[in-house]
């Protein structure tokens, strides 16, 4: 199932904050970048991050999930609200150094 353009948006409008954040549709999903590196993607309409150690610092309470059958998992994050989206920023970030 794709994503659709309104999740998208909501996601891009939680990663507001940050400079440098692009996507690219990729069969009927989306992979998210910033400054030219992948950091996460929105996949059937979740928002979902790389492992690594900041989003697994950040959020270790949060499911990991697959993107797609035979994928790496990665870690579904459900942000709303001020302070997640500058815990959010942080952690992308520091993925994207």
């Amino acid at each position: 199932m794709a994503s659709s353009k309104e999740f998208l948006d909501y996601v891009l409008g939680q990663l507001s904050g940050l400079d440098g954040v692009t996507h690219r549709a990729m069969m009927g999903e989306h992979l998210l970048y910033r400054n030219g590196k992948v950091f996460g993607g929105v996949y059937d309409d979740r928002f979902l991050l790389k492992v690594a150690k900041a989003s697994e610092a950040a959020f270790p309470d949060c499911p990991r999930e697959l993107p797609y059958p035979g994928a790496r998992e990665m870690i579904r994050v459900d942000c709303d609200g001020v302070e997640e989206r500058r815990l959010l920023a942080e952690v992308v970030e520091k993925m994207t150094e």
